[in-house]
């Protein structure tokens, strides 16, 4: 009697999609938002609001699409990532809905403008088109790894639109917008992606010259003369985009980001050490003749000082007088006054209504997502398996981190205000946009890192094996 088996060649273990487990938190990440919404209604006007339905329609809609694009084009994909994206852009929409039914707002509005237009509206139409961006770049870009073949191109662009804005008037004190007709653009959005992607293609190159070759002095690693100019040309670009535009928070956010990357890069506290002293010596220089800068650092040096005669100091003794009164728990949605902020409190201040409303507890929720956010962010990092996916998911969170940072820190009066707006919760349709846009490239990234290694092909040494046994 004979056997004859067939030795084959086991293949790769199935590793789960997590797609269900990521439906499900969408449900949530929508069922929240809605539940908000018929809350404000409920406390300002005492009935259910009229736009509940097709509120809760498009954004579920929009969710809904967004989940059948990445079940079919990154299906290995981080199951946070999108669910976290769409409850703050959803929580964002109802905190500018609940401002936009502020009757003091409104009156500022028909003084300035003559008319009065609501916010919430626009800003769904900003959310749809940074969700299609969304859906775009995970259709498009099937390998993150071919924005490497463009990093000295992203370096170029990123340049012409951090220095746009100079040739167009300043907007309360900044020079951060280009105006084309009716739209504005904040080419610094989109900037921060940009740059991102040409540090990582420089440093994937550069690193180990910058790690290895250095003296060591007092503990510390000192980078040679000719390795420190690609941090001094940094430096010095993000010191004339402060002295220029007057735009504080872009120039944190451009330096940030490479002293992060670099590090990660190299491994090397110098020059960390070397970006926060190179960081704090050019805003104290460009703060000693700049006058609108000055006005922000005094304003966070005693906001209550000068409540009276400068603009700046009033919006943030405002911003600190909502924190104050929300208390614990909050006065509860569409119950606060942050609207006394009047300008900007649906955008550089929105946290302020958050701290008023949702209290210490909603306020550390919201931060909560942010770092969960950016926490997804380094795990995908860590996870990916070449080292440009690395630099460039880690430089896309530490610019999505520092972002964060810079806005709430400026709102609660830890550093001075930067001018930049809350992803995804603050008014504005470039932020929206450009932080779709680099939710999409980190999904991209994690699907790679997440996909299983295929099957290795069968050996063509592999023969029948044949057994006799009597």
């Amino acid at each position: 009697m004979s056997v004859v088996t067939n030795t084959t060649t086991i293949g790769a273990i199935e590793a789960p999609s997590r797609r269900n487990t990521e439906l499900a938190l969408l449900a949530f990440a929508v069922a929240i938002p809605i539940f908000a919404y018929l809350n404000v209604g409920l406390a300002i006007n005492g009935k259910v609001p009229t736009g509940m339905l097709g509120y809760g329609l498009g954004i579920g809609l929009l969710a809904g699409t967004a989940h059948l694009v990445v079940r079919k084009f990154a299906p290995y994909s981080d199951p946070l990532l999108l669910p976290l994206a769409t409850l703050l852009n959803g929580l964002g929409l109802v905190v500018i809905w609940r401002l936009d039914q502020s009757p003091k707002l409104i009156r500022l509005s028909k003084i300035a403008y003559g008319a009065f237009s609501p916010s919430a509206p626009k800003q769904l139409l900003y959310s749809a088109i940074g969700v299609a961006l969304f859906l775009v770049v995970l259709i498009l870009l099937k390998d993150h790894r071919i924005l490497q073949r463009y990093t000295y191109i992203s370096m170029f662009v990123a340049l012409v639109l951090l220095i746009l804005p100079v040739f167009f008037p300043a907007v309360n004190g900044a020079k951060i917008w280009i105006s084309v007709g009716p739209f504005t653009i904040q080419p610094g959005e989109f900037a921060k992606i940009i740059i991102a992607i040409f540090f990582s293609g420089y440093l994937m190159v550069k690193r180990d010259a910058l790690a290895l070759a250095s003296r060591r002095f007092m503990g510390l690693y000192l980078p040679r003369g000719r390795d420190l100019g690609p941090i001094l040309a940094v430096w010095a670009m993000s010191i004339l985009i402060l002295v220029f535009e007057t735009d504080l928070g872009t120039s944190l956010l451009f330096f940030g980001v490479f002293i992060v990357m670099l590090y990660v890069a190299t491994e090397r506290t110098s020059w960390i050490v070397f970006g926060l002293l190179m960081s704090g010596a050019g805003a104290v220089g460009v703060a000693t003749f700049e006058p609108h800068v000055q006005d922000r650092v005094n304003a966070w040096l005693d906001p209550f000082g000068c409540y009276k005669t400068n603009g700046a100091c009033q919006q943030i003794g405002d911003a600190l007088l909502s924190f104050g009164s929300g208390g614990t728990l909050g006065t509860g949605l569409g119950q606060g006054h942050s609207d006394l902020i009047g300008f900007a409190a649906n955008s550089d201040f929105v946290l302020s209504t958050v701290g008023e409303e949702f209290g210490l507890a909603g306020t550390m929720a919201f931060l909560l997502l942010y770092g969960l956010i950016v926490e997804r962010g380094v795990r995908t990092a860590l996870a990916a398996r070449d080292p440009f996916g690395k630099l460039l998911a880690i430089g896309l969170s530490g610019a999505f981190a520092i972002q964060v940072f810079v806005v709430a820190g400026g709102v609660m009066g830890l550093i001075p205000l930067t001018g930049m707006t809350l992803p995804f919760v603050a008014y504005g349709g470039s932020s929206v946009l450009a932080n779709w846009v680099l939710i999409g490239i980190l999904i991209r990234i994690s699907d790679t890192a997440r996909r299983p290694a295929p099957a290795p092909a069968p050996s063509p040494d592999a023969e029948m094996t044949q057994v006799v046994r009597p």
